[in-house]
Order: C-alpha cells, then sequence, then structure tokens
C-alpha cells in the first residue's frame, strides 16, 4: 500500500483528561487481573527450565530430547494462533484465558505419569506450553491494547511484569519443592492453583473492551462527548500515515505489506533468543559450576528485574517510540548472552548477575513493545485474526530456539556456537522493527509532542 504522510499537529483539547473516577479505575483492573494471570500462567511455562534438570536425572534422555518438549509446545502454538485470535474477536477473554488454563492443568497433572519422550511432548509440550499462550504474552495482546492509547506501553508492562512477580513467589518455592518432595508434586500444586485461582478471576472479572462496559479507551464513559472528542483529536494530532490508519484491515490486506513481515522476522527473531536462554540458562549454569540454589535463583532474579524491566521499557516506548524501546530490549538479551558466552570461561557468580541484570532490567522490556506494536498497525474489528497469523508466524522462533540451542549442545559438546546464533539473530531483530516502522504509521504520545514542540 501506499504511503502517504500528514504531518502531526498539536491540539489543546487533546491535553484534556480523558476520563476519571470509576471509568478509568477498571482499565486498570483489567491490568490487575492481567498481571495476576500472567503471574501464574506465564511461570507455569517458564517452570519447565526448572523441571528440565531433574527429567534428565531421572530418564537420562539428551538435552536436545527434553528440550524437544518445550520446541513441540511452541509448534502447536503456532498452529493455533489464528485460531486463538478469531476466538478472541468473537467470545473475548472469559472464556479463551480459563480455556487455556483448563489446558495447561490437565497438562501439568497428566505430566506426573509420563515415562517416555513422547509422554512429555504431549503434558509438558502440547498442553501446557502450548496451553499457556492462551493467557501468555499472546493471549493478553489480543485486547489488552483495546483499553488504553496514550499508556499503552505502559499498561502493557505493568500487566505483563506479572510474570516476574510470579517468578520471584513461584520459583524459589518451585526449587525446593523439586528438592524435597520431587518435581512430580511441584507440578500438581501449580497445577491447583491455576485450576482454582486463575480460572475463576477471569470469567468473573476479566472483559475484552471498555465498550463492554459503556467506556471509551483510556477511561471516561461513552456518553461523555467531551472525552471521546478529545480523545480524537488526540489520535489526529499523531497520525502520520493518514491512508494506513483509515484502512479497514483484514489478513489478507495485512500480509500485502511489508510492515507485516518486518514485523513478523523482529518478533520471531526475539522469540528464539528469548526462550533460548530461558530453557537452557538453568541446565548451563549447573555445567559451570553454579549451584542448584544458585542457578535456581538467577532465573527468579530474572523475573524479579524483568517486572522493572517491562515498567520503564514499556513507558519509555510512550514517550521515545515503539523501535528505540525494541532495540534497547534487544541489546539487552544480545548483551545477556555475551554475559553467558564469557561465564564458560570466568565462571563468577557476579559476572551471572550482570547476565542476569541485562536479561531482567533490559531484556525483557520487549514484552511491552510486543504488546503495543501490532495494535497500532493493524488496529480495527479482524485485530486479534490479524495478531494471530503474527503470532503463528513469529512462534516459529519460540519453538525452534530451544530445541535448536539444544542440538547444538549435543552437537559441538558446549553452547558456544548457540550463544553466538542468538546474538546475531538479536541484532538482526533491531534491524526488522525498524523496517517494519511503527513510527512512519501513528507516533506515541511523547514524538507528537516533540514534533509538535
Amino acid at each position: 500500500m501506499k504511503k502517504t504522510s500528514s504531518k502531526p499537529h498539536p491540539s489543546a483539547s487533546s491535553k484534556e483528561k480523558f476520563g476519571s473516577g470509576l471509568p478509568f479505575f477498571y482499565g486498570w483492573v483489567v491490568v490487575a487481573i492481567a498481571f495476576v494471570t500472567m503471574g501464574i500462567g506465564v511461570n507455569a511455562r517458564t517452570s519447565f527450565s526448572l523441571l528440565f534438570p531433574p527429567i534428565l536425572d531421572e530418564f537420562g534422555w539428551s538435552r536436545g530430547t527434553v528440550a524437544a518438549t518445550f520446541s513441540i509446545g511452541f509448534i502447536v502454538s503456532t498452529m493455533l494462533t489464528p485460531s486463538i485470535g478469531a476466538m478472541m474477536d468473537k467470545v473475548g477473554p472469559r472464556v479463551v484465558l480459563p480455556l487455556g488454563g483448563v489446558i495447561v492443568s490437565i497438562g501439568l497433572m497428566f505430566s506426573t505419569f509420563s515415562s517416555e519422550p513422547w509422554h512429555f511432548f504431549i503434558t509438558l509440550g502440547i498442553l501446557v506450553v502450548g496451553g499457556s499462550v492462551f493467557m501468555g504474552y499472546f493471549g493478553h495482546t489480543l485486547f489488552l491494547p483495546n483499553w488504553f492509547d496514550r499508556r499503552r506501553g505502559l499498561a502493557m508492562g505493568i500487566a505483563f511484569a506479572g510474570a516476574g512477580v510470579g517468578a520471584i513467589l513461584i520459583f524459589p518455592w518451585m526449587q525446593y519443592a523439586i528438592e524435597t518432595s520431587g518435581w512430580r508434586y511441584a507440578c500438581i500444586i501449580v497445577a491447583a492453583i491455576i485450576m482454582f485461582v486463575l480460572v475463576p478471576i477471569n470469567i468473573f472479572f476479566q472483559r475484552h473492551s471498555p465498550r463492554d462496559m459503556g467506556l471509551e479507551v483510556d477511561g471516561g464513559k461513552i456518553t461523555d462527548k467531551g472525552v471521546g472528542k478529545a480523545r480524537q483529536e488526540n489520535i489526529d494530532s499523531r497520525i502520520v500515515n493518514r491512508n494506513w490508519v483509515e484502512t479497514d484491515w483484514t489478513v489478507v490486506k495485512a500480509m500485502r505489506t511489508t510492515n507485516f513481515w518486518w514485523l513478523v522476522i523482529a518478533f520471531a527473531m526475539a522469540l528464539y533468543a528469548w526462550y533460548a536462554v530461558q530453557v537452557h540458562q538453568t541446565r548451563y549454569l549447573l555445567d559451570i559450576g553454579i549451584s542448584p540454589e544458585g542457578a535456581a535463583l538467577a532465573l527468579g532474579l530474572v523475573g524479579v528485574t524483568g517486572i522493572a524491566g517491562q515498567i520503564i521499557v514499556g513507558a519509555m516506548s510512550d514517550r521515545i517510540g515503539r523501535e528505540i524501546a525494541w532495540s534497547i530490549a534487544l541489546l539487552g538479551f544480545l548483551l545477556t548472552y555475551a554475559c553467558l558466552f564469557l561465564l564458560r570461561s570466568y565462571p563468577s557468580y557476579w559476572l551471572m548477575y550482570v547476565m542476569v541484570g541485562f536479561q531482567g532490567f533490559i531484556g525483557y522490556g520487549l514484552a511491552s513493545v510486543f504488546g503495543s506494536v501490532p495494535a497500532e498497525l493493524f488496529a480495527g474489528k479482524n485485530y486479534g485474526k490479524i495478531f494471530g497469523f503474527i503470532g503463528a508466524m513469529s512462534y516459529t522462533g519460540a519453538a525452534i530456539g530451544p530445541w535448536a540451542t539444544g542440538i547444538f549442545f549435543d552437537v559441538t559438546g558446549n553452547y558456544a556456537a548457540a550463544f553466538i546464533v542468538a546474538m546475531v539473530l538479536c541484532a538482526l531483530s533491531i534491524f526488522a522493527m525498524w523496517m517494519a516502522g511503527p513510527r512512519t504509521i501513528i507516533l506515541v504520545t511523547g514524538q507528537a509532542r516533540k514534533a509538535a514542540g
């Protein structure tokens, strides 16, 4: 599609409040529910990193074989995401997220009876990893952007930071439970928490969009014409490509743009880097002499620092732009792999903590941008379907990353080549996001103010 530009123009009324009181407050209630769901749901999947060593020790299989469990789950996720996007458009998060919770709970319960690789492929892979996509970053990105515009990055960052808080609470306990009662006991407890906490709160309290409650985006009642006018003027002041913004996007139309494919590449490369380190980090740290407690602490600290990372980078993206924030986050992951590479020659706790800082404080911030950009490029009634296809293609990176990293180790006997490949992909992801160019479509609030001033 040909791009036409219209210079953003300042508007005094766009600085008005977009609502206050309960209407504005409920948007943050939605974020709070997402925060809790992310905290438990995402870490049910991430905990595979803690389950990885005891399963290896108990059954004696190769790392590539066990790591394939995680990758198979993401392959299934890739196949499911278009359907999840369409389902979200049709029935909303009050059905989609609880459905994912039930699937993950069943997978964790039945994993305790597994004794062959294919048993784990189905339980921890297809059901847990695959089911977690319903209520993880992807599932929430399908509807959370509906609630916010001006503070979208911040809202997404706060919601996604729940994964970090969950890591603080879950991982140390889970490591202790694995060491004292076994990995099967840990799986049963997590399954029960998901079934009896996450499923009910999402059924009763979650909402797809503010219009479900008669509210405007960013707060205020739909019936308040002043609020609606102020919001529209704010959006108009930020539009760079009006033809693009006014397009009634469908999956086919989106796929005909280069922006769509650059975005897929940026996301796929980033997810490769994210999940490869997430799955293999604990085992690698044990290999180089870090204690089991220290390795579990590192995984938990990544979650802790990720709380600040996702909120800060998300808020920054509302001011400096999505591309710059994405570049900062991917540099965080690139430096994470650089530290891991150095740890092989210089194993030490201080370098491990530096690695944790790069990964959590900076790298995890990419989740906030991941959740914001697609909605800004392809907003509309078909957004769920469009993002479903973006997710399906992007999650190939998450599927390949852990598996390829395991294969690199099995073939070479170490992770050196795998870490170098991951660093190259981080750089490619940064380039691809700039080519996707959300700034060429609509500016974030901070960019518009700078352009106007």
